[in-house]
């Protein structure tokens, strides 16, 4: 594991509470207790406007990450990125193995957020830039795009976080998991963290 700890800082608690996203019970919630890890995978389960992506965007900042996604590390990332407002006071606490990742030389940083408003943004530009992928996934479908971000960024221990909320299911909630995908053969589990954020699908689906 990476993180054991997510948590606001009593100097950045707000006052109040009434505006977003610390009116959100989750956020509120959050601020006042933190958010412990204790396993390497962890699943966030929740209705629609609950307050999962949100919490899952500033999870991902606080390990140095982008909230519009990508990856770790990147040499070229936006110009002016603007942090989240959960973010701009969220503060993780790290285990060893993630103070190593986060303080050792790029090479070392394996991390990837896959958000599901900036996806397609990152299939149809990243194919063929250096530290991505080979692959042109512009030219693939929708989930051949995935899967090869995947099997690309994903093949080593490491953070991940995904938010995959386009597609609602007829109950009206979504699944937010941080889950450890398989670590490659050799590898240690116990040093991979994954924040997965995605909805249950249609069960009627063929």
């Amino acid at each position: 594991m990476f993180v054991r700890r997510a948590y606001i800082r009593e100097p950045d608690r707000p006052a109040q509470r009434g505006q977003w996203p610390f009116a959100v019970p989750c956020v509120s919630q959050l601020a006042d207790e933190g958010l412990r890890f204790t396993a390497p995978v962890t699943f966030l389960v929740g209705d629609n406007g609950s307050g999962k992506s949100t919490l899952v965007e500033a999870i991902a900042e606080g390990f140095k990450l982008d909230a519009y996604g990508g990856r770790l590390a990147a040499k070229r990332g936006r110009p002016n990125p603007q942090r989240t407002p959960l973010g701009d006071v969220l503060t993780l606490e790290t285990t060893a193995a993630g103070s190593r990742m986060l303080g050792g030389p790029r090479s070392h940083k394996h991390g990837f957020f896959l958000r599901a408003e900036t996806a397609f943004n990152l299939t149809e530009n990243l194919g063929g830039v250096p530290g991505y992928w080979d692959a042109d996934t512009a030219s693939m479908s929708h989930g051949e795009g995935f899967l090869t971000i995947f099997s690309e960024m994903m093949s080593k221990p490491g953070f991940y976080v995904m938010d995959e909320r386009d597609h609602a299911d007829e109950r009206g909630a979504d699944n937010e998991s941080v889950a450890a995908p398989r670590s490659p053969r050799g590898a240690k589990r116990r040093h991979t963290s994954l924040y997965l954020v995605t909805d249950n699908g249609d069960e009627n689906a063929g």
